[in-house]
């Protein structure tokens, strides 16, 4: 049985991702990249999808874990009758191939503990031929191969390896398990205790150099680092999160693969990733986002594979029954077909913050930019999905008209404060003309707010961000209004909703509903702080705080009635949150 989303751990190496349970079960790894098929997706079906647990016999859940300091090294301990122990979990930095190292340290008594490693690949869906070779165990199917190497005896027998062990004080039994794919030679071997040391070196000497507030500086530094962990090292792509298929209501169909690059995070990230000193990073996922969208500007889409693939094809596992029965569960996402212009307004404030910030101009940016903002500048009256990636009609929403008027503003700007070449006063038309359009079709003015689309009735969370993009003044009565609107009709218990999906007839064509937003509930930290509402704004990020887990972890939604984190996790756009809004309150 699968643990609550908040029960599991990350481990990651910045290539692919691991999650760790309460109960010492890695329930989910896909190897060798975050977009892989799993080997381990217990997460999403059961046992027998592949999970690798070490635990003392007949223990349930932990009696405690913590990471190690400022890492991503995880130490689970069991207090038992016969002693207590502890298992060290951690991913090394990628070297020649991907590795789990798990060590189990005896620290009392002695204490009789098991490994249950059972291998699928493919999502649960191939069990691989296991043998013993040159004294590891070897599990092969097709282009995939893991070997695990440890001292102590495995047996395989029922699709499955398991080892039997006894640890006193002192003890340290270390398992290795490495991926290569299969045609290529076996792996050279991971020395544990040293793979330790150098996976605590790396992490301590990351985080080491991050400029936080003194206040909140725990839950921001512990936010950087799952940051970091979404980075796919080869290319600087930021993925949304670690996992495919995390319900944003238990049971129902709002089940979406996130192990993908959205361009709407890069603002967020890289003002995440500059104002805490990482230029290095923020430079490669600019660059990464520069070889994304080269092309046909009328080419771009909302989100890009982890190395910039576009193609991203949405097909179901119909063998697996869902994280509690939640299905389908799918691959790929059929969003990144879908027209959403606040793309290109996101990609083009992106650039425009980057060059603000001071990173090294590139030499095709600008141009780049300009096909943008020309493409921009024909287009934005059409209709389109808006940013939540329903699958209903397209209107005309407000928030992607919004984000067109940012992208010709950002335009506009780059001419006149940083000397570059193009048509300014032709984009300053366009903005006007789209900025007096959404004031007079996007407002509601009896409620004293604007609304979701032109002529809804619904609100929309991202309207939040209006005062941050400079739309209007914070201070302007229509801001205010829209951020008193979002807190009455759009709030849970204080946290915030993106929308109702069952305003203006379902207009996000799904079945069922979800939970609050966290990201959203951030932006409504930042919105409340421009509007002069300090203390209403502390009030809700401590709130926020409070959600993540024990690990400091936190996933895209959470359910005010249960109590449980929702959707995929950990959620970038959430830990973005928590560091930016701790930053803007800090500085106050």
């Amino acid at each position: 049985m699968t643990q609550r989303i908040e029960d599991y751990g990350l481990l990651g190496d910045l290539q692919t991702a691991a999650l760790v349970g309460r109960n010492g079960a890695i329930d989910w790894l896909c190897l060798p990249r975050f977009d892989s098929g799993a080997c381990f997706a217990a997460l999403l079906g059961d046992e027998e999808s592949g999970t690798w647990r070490i635990a003392p016999v007949g223990a349930g859940d932990c009696t405690r874990r913590r990471y190690r300091g400022d890492t991503l090294i995880l130490e689970t301990e069991w207090e038992t009758p016969d002693g207590s122990v502890r298992v060290i979990d951690f991913m090394p930095p990628r070297g020649e191939a991907a590795d789990i190292v798990r060590i189990v340290e005896g620290l009392s008594g002695r204490v009789t503990v098991e490994s249950t490693l059972k291998i699928r690949f493919d999502y649960g869906s191939i069990v691989p031929w296991v043998r013993r070779n040159s004294g590891q165990l070897e599990a092969v199917a097709g282009p995939d191969a893991v070997w695990l190497r440890t001292p102590v005896d495995v047996r395989s027998h029922d699709l499955g390896s398991y080892a039997s062990f006894e640890v006193a004080a002192g003890d340290r039994v270390p398992f290795v398990l490495t991926y290569k794919e299969s045609h290529r030679p076996a792996p050279h071997h991971v020395e544990p205790e040293q793979a330790l040391r150098d996976t605590e070196t790396f992490w301590h000497d990351w985080i080491a150099t991050a400029d936080v507030p003194d206040r909140w500086s725990e839950p921001v530094r512990r936010s950087l680092i799952i940051l970091k962990a979404l980075t796919y090292a080869p290319t600087g792509g930021v993925l949304a999160a670690a996992t495919t298929s995390l319900p944003e209501q238990l049971g129902g169909p709002r089940n979406w693969d996130y192990r993908y690059c959205w361009l709407r995070d890069s603002t967020f990230t890289l003002r995440a990733l500059i104002g805490c000193g990482y230029v290095e990073e923020a430079k490669a996922w600019r660059e990464w986002l520069l070889r994304a969208v080269a092309g046909d500007p009328a080419d771009l889409q909302i989100m890009y594979g982890i190395d910039g693939t576009r193609r991203l094809l949405e097909y179901e596992l119909d063998w697996l029954s869902g994280y509690e029965g939640s299905r389908p569960v799918r691959v790929g996402n059929a969003a990144s077909d879908q027209l959403q212009l606040d793309v290109w307004g996101e990609v083009l404030a992106s650039l425009d913050l980057a060059r603000a910030a001071g990173l090294a101009p590139d030499d095709h940016a600008w141009d780049l930019q300009v096909a943008l903002l020309e493409h921009l500048e024909g287009n934005w009256q059409q209709e389109d999905n808006g940013i939540w990636e329903g699958r209903g009609p397209r209107r005309d929403f407000v928030h992607s008209k919004v984000m067109s008027w940012v992208g010709l503003d950002r335009g506009v700007h780059a001419v006149e404060h940083y000397g570059l070449e193009g048509p300014a006063d032709r984009w300053r038309a366009a903005r006007d003309e789209i900025h007096a359009e959404v004031c007079a079709q996007g407002f509601d003015a009896e409620r004293n707010t604007f609304t979701q689309f032109y002529g809804s009735q619904g609100l929309d969370a991202a309207l939040l961000l209006l005062p941050q993009t400079g739309f209007l003044p914070p201070d302007d009565p229509r801001v205010v209004g829209t951020v008193d609107a979002i807190g009455r009709e759009l709030s849970h218990d204080g946290l915030i909703l993106r929308y109702d999906p069952t305003a203006d007839g379902g207009v996000d064509g799904l079945p069922g509903t979800e939970g609050t937003f966290l990201a959203c509930s951030f932006w409504m930290v930042n919105a409340l702080r421009l509007i002069g509402r300090h203390d209403d704004a502390v009030e809700l990020f401590e709130r926020l705080v409070s959600l993540r887990s024990d690990l400091g972890l936190l996933a895209e939604e959470y359910d005010v009635p249960t109590g449980r984190q929702l959707g995929n996790t950990p959620q970038a756009y959430s830990h973005v949150g928590m560091v930016n809004c701790a930053r803007a309150l800090a500085a106050g």
